[in-house]
């Protein structure tokens, strides 16, 4: 979007295996894509595009989310005082689903400036061969530079089939049509209230629903019962 606006070409390496709807969308943009091994899932498409830079510095710049601080800094400057300013200072925990790390990492950061009694939880799919496309199973993928493992106050794994039955409730019971690792984040969400209220603890619990499910609606578990 912002290479078509700002009239740049730019050139991505991502796993074969992503939704129809996300390489239309890239399609209709002009982007080039240098398609990866889908087995080696984004860590593979990180390589490729570690190769490209490294061989043709000249024509490639590495924007790299994985490893520039302008990735969580976003978060720090701008999402954590928002949740600040709207939940009146009142919110708990912070839940982000760990893809990059960004959210996590910059908002977790501010928001325990705030308070630092927040919890900060992070979440990650419960095995490496998920569907929750954009989430890394950190045990076996290359592990985010901006990522502080000390950051997060808890991790919470959810399973593929779990973050797709909330994705179908969200749109059934809420209007709201979100991505798979949105829903994922609030499999977890659900969870950590669960427990605050077993516990008779009063809790503000915050997400981010970063996506919609505009890439991901051709998944067949839209049409399970």
């Amino acid at each position: 979007m912002l290479g078509a606006a700002l009239d740049f070409r730019v050139t991505l390496a991502m796993p074969s295996n992503v939704s129809p709807e996300r390489k239309r969308i890239l399609h209709a943009y002009g982007a080039t894509v240098d398609w990866t091994d889908p087995d080696e899932g984004p860590d593979g498409a990180i390589r490729r595009a570690r190769e490209m830079a490294g061989n043709d510095p000249q024509r490639f710049c590495y924007v790299d989310q994985y490893s520039n601080d302008a990735n969580w800094l976003a978060h720090y400057r701008t999402t954590g005082p928002e949740i600040w300013r709207q939940t009146s200072g009142q919110v708990t925990h912070f839940v982000a689903g760990v893809g990059t790390s960004g959210t996590l990492m910059g908002t977790g950061r501010r928001l325990k400036e705030y308070n630092p009694l927040l919890q900060a939880i992070g979440v990650f799919p419960d095995s490496a061969f998920h569907g929750l496309e954009g989430l890394k199973f950190m045990g076996s993928s290359i592990i985010p530079a901006i990522y502080n493992p000390h950051l997060a106050d808890r991790k919470i794994a959810v399973e593929t089939e779990a973050a797709h039955a909330m994705a179908k409730r969200l749109a059934r019971e809420e209007g709201l049509l979100v991505g798979i690792s949105a829903a994922a984040a609030v499999v977890a969400c659900v969870q950590v209230a669960r427990e605050e209220a077993e516990a008779g603890r009063a809790a503000v619990i915050v997400t981010v629903l970063p996506h919609s499910a505009d890439k991901y609606l051709s998944d067949r578990f839209w049409e399970e019962q």
